[in-house]
């Protein structure tokens, strides 16, 4: 039989994570220009409708396929295709129907069945919640591009880009693969700081480098045009946040409400120290600011949401604003690559921030590795080395595979991955989507 509770939370989770699709669209389209509202918003909303596709009909099989794991229980290496990839024997997710009924003729006869051995909720939520996680990552993705991508193009991107770089990282990090297994490099990784911050943030980087600058990036200074909706997309993003770190404990207790304080406090602490530095360096505090610092702190926290006291939550909200607003004011500029709406300056910078203080203040009574734990409580450099371990190759996984993406995606494009410089000029909703995020009415309509 099935938890009850166990399974309410689940489902609420997935409600609410995904709820951050359409809450990143409002964020990104209130930071993008008045004139490509829509074609911003729209590559979000896709990116979710695709995504939510290809998830149940092969991702979810490529994550956590069949019996995925690298190493058996000795620690010996089984399969070297297992260390980065599960297997396809959950193609098309029909083992899920056959969950729900095993589960449904085990209540039938709960009389009998009580001392059987169950999952705590049906595995369909669970696809429905790592599908979920799928959509918002990929939607991160497409902040980089924006601007000036072909609508295309992003649409192609959402297709691959689950199947051959989310879905590999899930399984190399929760999957018994070559990152998370104990065996492997045993780092840890609660919600998904490398295969949602790091993977998203880096590949947005990479694509944008690929795509080329937009124009006039070095001559124009680009403004956020509708601050309100940045700040309501950012408050649906937190609330999605509690269901997305609570939801990653996978049942409704104490590590769940752990999760959910620590990214409370820690999105707070953020939103707070972004507001000290951007007063310090440029005179203003600003709601654009704030607001980035709030999902700074959401990225920080995520890979660390259940392993870590709150107090430390709070110290690396503090610390995450900082490097975030550096990469965002200045790295950006002085490497001269355009990451249209940051999201390699704040999911990427802070989803590496983040990785790194998990092995500096991971309680060693939290940890899912038994005797790797933060170097703060006497745990070594055991944890801490893993964890940098870990982003490498997660790093180099993603320069490696998004490169041959871009590629191949330009190729197929007839070598440009942009649209026409005379539709850029005019803006995107109007010339790509016949749309008009603030049409001018004369009279009823």
């Amino acid at each position: 039989m099935y938890d009850t509770g166990a399974t309410a939370f689940m489902l609420v989770s997935v409600a609410i994570v995904t709820l951050m699709s359409p809450a990143l669209a409002l964020f990104y389209g209130g930071l993008s220009r008045r004139k490509n509202v829509i074609n911003t918003m729209l590559m979000s909303i896709m990116a979710m409708a695709i995504v939510g596709v290809t998830w149940v009909l092969i991702g979810d099989s490529i994550a956590y396929g069949g019996a995925s794991e690298a190493f058996d229980e000795k620690g010996s290496l089984v399969s070297a295709v297992n260390l980065f990839f599960g297997g396809l024997e959950r193609v098309g997710s029909s083992w899920a129907t056959a969950d729900v009924v095993s589960g449904a003729a085990a209540t039938a006869q709960a009389g009998v069945m009580a001392d059987a051995e169950y999952a705590s909720y049906p595995g369909v939520i669970d696809i429905a919640f790592q599908a979920a996680f799928a959509m918002v990552t990929t939607a991160i993705v497409t902040g980089s591009l924006a601007g000036r991508v072909k609508f295309g193009a992003a649409c192609a991107l959402a297709v691959v880009w689950p199947v051959f770089v989310y879905a590999p990282l899930a399984h190399m990090v929760w999957g018994g693969g070559l990152i998370g297994s104990e065996f492997g490099i045993g780092a840890i990784d609660f919600a998904g700081g490398d295969v949602v911050h790091i993977s998203s943030g880096v590949s947005g980087l990479v694509l944008a480098v690929i795509l080329g600058k937009r124009r006039g990036f070095d001559a124009l200074t680009y403004r956020p045009h509708n601050v309100p909706f940045v700040m309501l997309g950012a408050g649906l993003l937190f609330m999605g946040w509690f269901g997305f770190n609570g939801g990653s404990a996978l049942a409704a207790d104490g590590i769940a409400g752990l999760a959910v304080l620590t990214t409370l406090v820690s999105a707070c602490a953020a939103a707070v120290s972004w507001c000290v530095v951007e007063r310090v360096k440029t005179g203003n505090v600003t709601l654009v600011g704030a607001c980035t610092g709030l999902i700074a702190g959401l990225v920080v926290i995520t890979p660390a949401a259940g392993f870590v006291e709150p107090w430390a939550a709070v110290v690396m909200g503090l610390l995450v604003s900082p490097v975030c607003f550096f990469a965002i004011a200045y790295a950006k500029k002085r490497i001269g690559y355009d990451d249209a709406l940051d999201a390699f300056g704040c999911h990427g910078v802070g989803g590496i921030v983040g990785g790194i203080l998990t092995g500096v203040f991971c309680h060693p009574d939290l940890t899912w590795i038994p005797g790797k734990h933060g170097l703060l409580y006497g745990g070594g450099i055991d944890l801490l080395g893993a964890q940098l371990l870990g982003i490498i190759v997660t790093l180099a996984y993603i320069l490696v595979v998004v490169g041959l993406i871009g590629l191949v995606l330009k190729a197929v494009c007839k070598g440009k991955l942009r649209v026409p410089v005379s539709v850029e000029t005019e803006g995107l909703d109007t010339a790509v989507h016949g749309e008009n995020a603030y049409p001018a009415f004369n009279g009823l309509d």
